[in-house]
């Protein structure tokens, strides 16, 4: 009866080997403790656990394009370390910041709100690092948790908010106070106080000649609130200081992002 149920037990246990092979296979979810994105920490476990395994953890280089303007959105981006700009560009010869995004959000605002492009342009002028999920696999799971929806629509919110301050100083605000509320922005979502930028670059975000942005900077330095040991790095020094000079422009978008993801 045993010699007779042995090649059974064999068929049995080739077909279950055959079978785990071609199974799909359950996507791996990261730890809470391996991310510092702040919206990411501010998921419930449930929509954590929802999520978390379909993130990839990749590095974010220098001018690494997020979004392209009118292109289909594959992936969206959650930055850990770095920044990225958000760009406007109303010509050819022309381009202007609209918003920054940092480790307190991510980009894919357009999926977010149901549309798959946008006429932006998003890429990383601070390299760092993230995650990055597919828009094909987020969707799901966002139409799956209402809650994560509510959470990531907020985020756009608040975002939409950014933007709009980001109007408003370039449309009212001098050059000083509108780089000094960018440097702040900037402070905010990295983890040194050491922000590295050339002043090229930094008058392509504002808008601005270099010339320009070359003396505020001088000028704020000379004050004491910054220190510009390179070209390419500015070190906030009294960041108080740098407030008072942004008013009113720096500020309400910050309180109302913590107010919108409590």
């Amino acid at each position: 009866m045993l010699r007779a149920l042995a090649p059974m037990s064999k068929s049995i246990m080739k077909s279950i080997k055959r079978l785990a092979k071609t199974a799909p296979r359950t996507p791996s979810a990261h730890p809470r403790a391996s991310t510092t994105n702040r919206l990411l920490k501010a998921l419930s476990d449930a929509n954590y656990a929802l999520l978390s395994p379909y993130l990839t953890e990749q590095p974010f280089p220098l001018r690494m394009n997020l979004e392209t303007p009118g292109v289909p959105i594959k992936s969206v981006f959650f930055i850990e370390h770095g920044i990225a700009s958000v760009v406007a560009l109303p010509d050819r010869d022309t381009q202007v910041e609209v918003g920054l995004i940092g480790c307190e959000g991510v980009s894919g605002f357009s999926v977010i709100l149901g549309s798959d492009r946008s006429p932006f342009h998003t890429y990383m002028q601070v390299a760092g690092s993230g995650f990055r999920i597919p828009t094909a696999e987020l969707l799901p799971v966002i139409e799956q948790s209402p809650s994560l929806k509510l959470l990531l629509i907020r985020y756009a919110q608040a975002f939409a908010i950014q933007t709009t301050y980001t109007a408003a100083a370039n449309a009212k605000a001098n050059i000083e106070s509108r780089l000094a509320r960018w440097l702040l922005m900037a402070h905010d979502r990295m983890p040194k106080n050491a922000i590295p930028l050339t002043h090229e670059f930094l008058s392509i975000m504002l808008g601005v000649r270099r010339a320009g942005v070359t003396d505020c900077l001088r000028a704020l330095a000379k004050r004491g609130l910054i220190q510009t040991p390179k070209n390419s790095l500015i070190e906030l020094v009294d960041r108080e200081g740098l407030e008072q000079i942004a008013g009113h422009y720096y500020g309400a978008p910050e309180r109302e992002y913590k107010r919108l993801l409590r």
